[in-house]
């Protein structure tokens, strides 16, 4: 998954993991994680999600990261916000677009995420991780996994993924199992799964997948 290839997808308009409205999961589980209200939530891998809405809603500050400018301008235009834009201070490649929403603080970086340290995003409390890791092919989750741990300070993590035949439907969004999130996690974070229930994957009917929530913390 190369940026070539997401550029393309936002061009074209094939944005289907792209929710119109906030996602249920999120809201029965996000309490798990137990952040304080005022805390600083890191949505990786952002695009213009609209549970970033929801998040500031309920009293939190929201840091996202997206590598596709026009996902981020998309996002403030369609909530009626009137970001400033600012330059990283030793990277020109890098900026990130800010604004008020319900009285919180939402900050988008557009960045490719391995190039963005922890001094850059600031603290964060917690880590929500809706279309993060499905998004990413096998050989670079683990990678992913230890640059977030790194960015988020070891920050808890609320964690959706899906499980499905990957032979009948070719990702993103890829099927990750238990195993392999013990691979990408188990040493750093205890992984507990909250919950699981059956879901879809665009207009594939005859695929049967199932959509798990996990909750990541410190060991």
């Amino acid at each position: 998954m190369n940026s070539e290839f997401w550029q393309t997808r936002w061009q074209e308009g094939r944005i289907g993991f792209n929710q119109t409205h906030f996602n249920s999961l999120l809201m029965k589980y996000f309490l798990a994680l137990k952040p304080p209200v005022g805390s600083r939530i890191l949505v990786p891998l952002c695009g213009k999600s609209i549970d970033m809405v929801w998040l500031a809603g309920q009293g939190y500050d929201v840091i996202g990261i997206e590598l596709i400018e026009t996902a981020v301008q998309a996002f403030f235009a369609e909530q009626n916000i009137q970001p400033t834009v600012h330059q990283h201070a030793d990277n020109p490649t890098i900026k990130y677009y800010q604004g008020q929403l319900s009285g919180q603080t939402i900050t988008l970086w557009v960045a490719d995420i391995f190039g963005l340290t922890a001094d850059d995003i600031g603290s964060v409390n917690a880590v929500y991780d809706k279309a993060a890791l499905i998004a990413l092919p096998a050989d670079m989750r683990v990678q992913y996994s230890e640059q977030i741990r790194k960015i988020s300070g070891k920050a808890s993590q609320l964690l959706i993924t899906l499980n499905y035949d990957q032979s009948k439907k070719n990702g993103p969004p890829f099927s990750i199992n238990g195993e392999q999130l013990q691979q990408y996690y188990g040493d750093h974070y205890q992984v507990i799964e909250l919950t699981s229930e059956s879901a879809s994957i665009g207009s594939a009917s005859d695929l049967t997948v199932t959509e798990h929530v996990w909750l990541l913390s410190d060991k």
